[in-house]
């Protein structure tokens, strides 16, 4: 066997042919590296469909190396020799394969980066990282942006995105000396945010369906096998696994669910996961889609007359926006941010959110989905089980856990800023400028869940009163002096004075009590002993 000049490291989330890992690739001479491992199930409690995703993912990647001629050195999840870690098994194949060098596109996960940097150190190696060009804007670029600035806000880094890369841009109006946005706004969310009608969705298109190979179907055995005891269903797998499949998803969504995306992004319908989202985001987070393309197919759709301006803004500033902005937040402030923790909350994630065992119906509807498919839309993650988290002064470390343990799109550098950011407010505003919360009488306005539910939005305390409304006026109450100095608060912390001492007594015990679990929500047994105790690993 010739010298190995090149191991090129490739990761569960780095599945393209064209990445900088690959520059300069010589057959001769450099090889692939890849491995399967129980730790990336287990440091958060995998769901059975996060795991799968990845292994069948990696799985179709490494046959399509095979078949572009580069070798490759692939270990499975199920091999004898396996070291249960991408650090050992690395450790292990760094001493039989005896490469000059490691080459790697940069990983977009904080704790793989060090430990692979501590094998390469370890084993006197190079470890050569390249620019993931993936992404529309670099770290170093992101850094740049935020540099200086007193506040970081999405608004104004999307809007200078938009002028970089030409994206729905017109030519400067008479007199102006800059490009401005298509239809003279940038941002067209207030037109977005309808709710559907009594009937519900009408002419749903079906879900865009990938049916399992026989590769999928020896991975799902696998899973099943082997985390048995980890959440979540495998019997509607069904996601893109391929280059090709995540291409013909985003054609169906272009085609089929953009015209109607902005219109409805925010509502929810019940016993629907996939309503007019694009589900897109895990083939976008494996690499198997390239963002630009993503953009570029949304504005295309536009400009044939196919979708309004409102929807193709809306979508496209999820890509080059906000997904953008959050690996920026990620990587100019790991690894504190993980701790972070700006409201102090403490309380454990209640069990139920790993059963979706809870009479609340627009919190059953989410988990129970969650667990089915490994997927919830983003105003379910935010304005319901995030939402409730928040209220509720869930610890926001356990919640990020759980989310980056269950959904089949997590990966930490987008996950991580959502959830202790956008939705737990836990790093003081750096991600958004305020706190999401709301009464029940939001998830009423934008769904009719709370027509077949036991608990009542308009009611604050009572035995039938919503959970949410109780845990908002709650809210309010324990952190009334940091909210107070918020202007985009102040009309909601003014509100506090419509209730006399009694009335505030009164939330704060029913609040005191759906902590303790005395009351609400939840209505089922929790987990056994053994599950229970991977929830905190």
């Amino acid at each position: 066997m010739a010298e190995l000049r090149h191991l090129v490291l490739v990761l569960g989330d780095q599945l393209d042919l064209e990445a900088a890992g690959f520059d300069g690739f010589d057959a001769r001479s450099d090889a692939v590296w890849m491995a399967e491992v129980a730790e990336e199930s287990t440091h958060v409690w995998s769901s059975k469909p996060r795991t799968a995703l990845f292994l069948s993912a990696m799985r179709h990647f490494a046959q399509a190396l095979e078949q572009a001629g580069r070798p490759l050195h692939y270990t499975r999840l199920d091999a004898p020799d396996n070291a249960s870690s991408l650090q050992g098994q690395l450790q292990a194949d760094i001493q039989r394969l005896r490469p000059q060098a490691l080459v790697m596109t940069a990983p977009g996960d904080w704790r793989l980066l060090q430990a692979l940097k501590s094998v390469a150190e370890a084993s006197g190696l190079v470890l050569e990282l390249r620019e993931d060009r993936h992404f529309f804007c670099s770290v170093r670029e992101f850094a740049a942006h935020a540099r200086g600035r007193k506040s970081l806000r999405m608004e104004y880094f999307y809007r200078e995105q938009r002028k970089r890369h030409g994206v729905l841009m017109q030519a400067p109006a008479e007199g102006a000396s800059q490009p401005e946005p298509l239809g003279g706004q940038w941002n067209f969310d207030a037109d977005n945010r309808e709710a559907f009608a009594d009937t519900g969705p009408a002419n749903l298109p079906p879900r865009c369906r990938f049916e399992p190979d026989t590769i999928t179907h020896e991975v799902i055995a696998l899973v099943n096998r082997r985390f048995a005891a980890h959440p979540g269903s495998l019997d509607s797998f069904a996601w893109p696994l391929t280059r090709a499949q995540a291409l013909q998803a985003l054609q169906a969504f272009i085609e089929q669910r953009l015209p109607l995306f902005g219109r409805y992004q925010d509502a929810m319908w019940p016993g629907d996961a996939w309503l007019y989202h694009s589900q897109l985001s895990a083939a976008l987070n494996l690499k198997l889609l390239n963002p630009r393309e993503v953009v570029a197919a949304a504005e295309a759709a536009f400009h044939a007359g196919h979708v309004p301006l409102a929807s193709a803004e809306g979508f496209i500033r999820q890509i080059l926006g906000w997904r953008e902005y959050v690996r920026g937040i990620y990587w100019t402030h790991m690894p504190g941010y993980l701790e972070r923790n700006a409201l102090g909350a403490q309380e454990p994630l209640p069990d139920w959110y790993w059963s979706g065992h809870t009479d609340m119906a627009c919190l059953r509807d989410a988990l129970q989905q969650t667990l089915a498919h490994g997927y919830a839309n983003h105003i379910q993650r935010l304005m319901v089980t995030g939402l409730f988290a928040l209220m509720l002064g869930v610890d926001p470390k356990q919640l990020h856990a759980w989310y980056l343990a269950i959904y089949v799109d997590a990966v930490e550098w987008v996950e991580l800023p959502n959830t202790l950011g956008m939705s737990q407010y836990a790093d003081g505003g750096l991600m958004g400028s305020k706190p999401y919360v709301a009464t029940g009488k939001y998830i009423k306005r934008m769904s009719p869940h709370c027509k077949g539910c036991r608990y009542d939005p308009a009611e604050r305390v009572g035995s039938t009163a919503c959970p949410f409304t109780t845990l908002y006026w709650d809210f309010l109450l324990r952190h009334q002096a940091t909210l107070a100095s918020n202007p985009r608060m102040a009309l909601q912390v003014k509100n506090l004075a419509r209730l006399d001492e009694a009335q505030k007594q009164a939330v704060q015990q029913r609040a005191a009590a759906i902590r303790r679990g005395e009351i609400g929500p939840a209505r089922a047994p929790a987990p056994q002993p053994a599950v229970q105790a991977e929830l905190h690993v």
